[in-house]
């Protein structure tokens, strides 16, 4: 069975619909095995407390919570974003592992396909 990466690198409010990325990986795990890496401004999607009352749109952000049961293997970030951002784990609205450049370079090569959302 083929894996697939989804990566999530923008933040959850912009040009690219980061709703959709995660529409994406929740169908796509019901077909076959998927992970997620969240690096630069993607990490921001994980942020706990957020609003979008003032910008019209809906907050999907807590539907990440639903990845494990949905099936999500590997749910990880980039270390190194992470502490750029002056952001730590307890920031998130889930668990993540977090990888350093190396770890991040073994997470990619070990999935058949790679999404960039």
């Amino acid at each position: 069975m083929s894996s697939i990466l989804f990566v999530f690198s923008r933040p959850p409010h912009g040009s690219i619909n980061a709703q959709e990325g995660l529409d994406a990986l929740l169908m796509g795990s019901a077909f076959t095995t998927c992970s997620v890496l969240f690096v630069g401004d993607g990490l921001m999607q994980l942020v706990s407390g957020q609003s979008t009352d003032d910008l019209g749109t809906k907050n999907f952000s807590l539907s990440f919570g639903a990845l494990k049961d949905y099936g999500v293997t590997g749910i990880a970030c980039s270390e190194p974003d992470l502490v750029a951002r002056g952001l730590n784990k307890d920031d998130f609205l889930i668990e993540v592992e977090t990888l350093n450049a190396a770890g991040m370079q073994a997470f990619i090569r070990n999935h058949d396909k790679v999404l960039n959302f």
